[in-house]
């Protein structure tokens, strides 16, 4: 029976990207047995229409950007570039856009496929030109949701400080499901359950049913300013094993993109993420049917999270319209039953770290399941520990889709044996109780801005 008798707290800033942040829990009960558990800042913010996650894109390319403004009143973002270099298989050089305005209406030529008028498209500057104008909008909507991301991990830093202890410490417990709903949410649900499988000397997949020794990975792809940079950053996910690439899509990058990695890699499977970044209109949903014409596997978060009737409504016609799996992304076992009863989707993206509870966590995937939903598995990155938690839920019989478990590097990493995909596939951690990573408390210690013990 676990009994806990001393928690640690700890908050970080990930080596990494922009230094994102996570709180990691440790409890430790009267034998000395220790639980970890994570929540991590989410990485992933965006508006309906910014097309992109305001990332920087880094791979394959540079830019020397003198401004950037957007425009209140109308919404474009108006570039004033001296001089960009796109690198990749062409490295070919994009001049003089200096001054250049990127609006809906200006140097666009038709799809071929779709006959939706794609913006710059093979124009100086190309797709890439668009890429730059959504990218601005992205970071303006990033940028404001980081302050959210700040004040949500703050409010969770001081739930746990104020109330982690009553409902833990000296309090006995036979199974983590007994202990409802807990201060803190995630770290605190994971520490307990990586706690109560290492007293019981069982893996974390099994204790949750899981049966798969490997999980098969995909790779998410965001948006790139050419298709010689995709394809070549395509190439070098393909040479290391992937048999599954996940492109992020935006109106403006979405159909010339998937045509020209399905044209060099006929086999590939391919999926498509929209992260919410499509409306009703009728070029986009023209747009996502001309997708699945490319044998896209699944068209994952197409319409912004179906969290209204009518966001349902969309993701229910377009599953009426395409052959791909059209894949939802919900964050509770309500909105999940409401988009199964409104037949909104036929398959799950299923993040665990959104939902505050494993308990909750297999309740929806028992659900997709039994509707005949695909699930794939996905989210985590921080130190590695939310991921491993991904891990084993992606062992779970219904997650028949390749999932999103490669990530964080793993050189910023503080679980051995790190997390991460070999020849695009997956260990499931069975040789080891628990999560099955040994956590490298030293530093986690270094790293850690803040920390308080109870």
């Amino acid at each position: 029976m676990p009994r806990v008798r001393e928690l640690e707290v700890f908050r970080l800033a990930l080596p990494y990207g922009r230094r994102p942040e996570s709180i990691l829990v440790k409890l430790t009960d009267y034998g000395g047995m220790t639980g970890w558990g994570e929540i991590v800042q989410p990485a992933e913010r965006r508006s309906a229409r910014s097309g992109t996650s305001g990332s920087a894109v880094t791979t394959g390319q540079s830019a020397a950007r003198e401004s950037r403004e957007l425009d209140g009143t109308t919404g474009r973002t108006v570039e004033k570039t001296s001089r960009r270099t796109v690198e990749g298989t062409s490295g070919r050089t994009v001049e003089g856009m200096s001054g250049r305005t990127v609006e809906g209406a200006t140097g666009r030529t038709a799809d071929g496929v779709t006959g939706r008028t794609v913006e710059g498209a093979r124009s100086a500057g190309g797709l890439g030109a668009a890429m730059v104008a959504r990218d601005g909008a992205a970071t303006v909507a990033r940028d404001g949701a980081d302050g959210q991301d700040d004040q949500s991990l703050a409010k969770t830093w001081a739930t746990l400080a104020e109330s982690l202890a009553p409902a833990l410490l000296g309090v006995d417990w036979e199974h983590p499901d007994e202990l409802g709903t807990i201060p803190g949410g995630t770290a605190v649900d994971l520490a307990c359950w990586d706690l109560w499988a290492r007293m019981r000397g069982v893996p974390l997949a099994h204790a949750l049913g899981g049966s798969r020794t490997s999980v098969m990975a995909t790779v998410r792809l965001s948006a790139e300013r050419s298709l010689e940079a995709m394809i070549a950053r395509v190439n070098r996910h393909v040479c290391a094993g992937y048999a599954h690439v996940t492109l992020d899509v935006h109106p403006g990058w979405d159909v010339e993109p998937v045509r020209a990695v399905r044209q060099a890699y006929p086999a590939l499977t391919l999926a498509v993420d929209g992260r919410g970044a499509y409306t009703g209109a009728p070029a986009d949903i023209t747009a996502l049917e001309a997708l699945a014409a490319y044998d896209v596997t699944a068209i994952e978060r197409p319409f912004g999270g179906p969290d209204s009737a009518a966001d349902l409504d969309l993701h229910g016609e377009l599953r009426e319209r395409v052959s791909s799996l059209v894949a939802i992304e919900v964050h509770s076992v309500r909105a999940l039953e409401e988009a199964i009863a409104a037949r909104a989707g036929s398959a799950l993206l299923l993040r665990p770290s959104r939902f505050g509870s494993l308990r909750a966590v297999r309740t929806a995937h028992d659900l997709a399941m039994t509707a005949g939903w695909e699930i794939t598995a996905a989210g985590g990155a921080g130190t590695g520990l939310a991921r491993a938690a991904t891990v084993a839920v992606a062992s779970l019989p219904g997650c028949t889709l390749p999932s999103d478990v490669t990530e964080p590097p793993r050189s910023a990493q503080i679980v051995t044996p790190p997390v991460g995909a070999s020849g695009g596939v997956v260990a499931v951690p069975l040789t080891q109780p628990g999560l099955g990573h040994l956590v490298d408390e030293d530093r986690v210690r270094r790293l850690a801005g803040d920390s308080f013990k109870l």
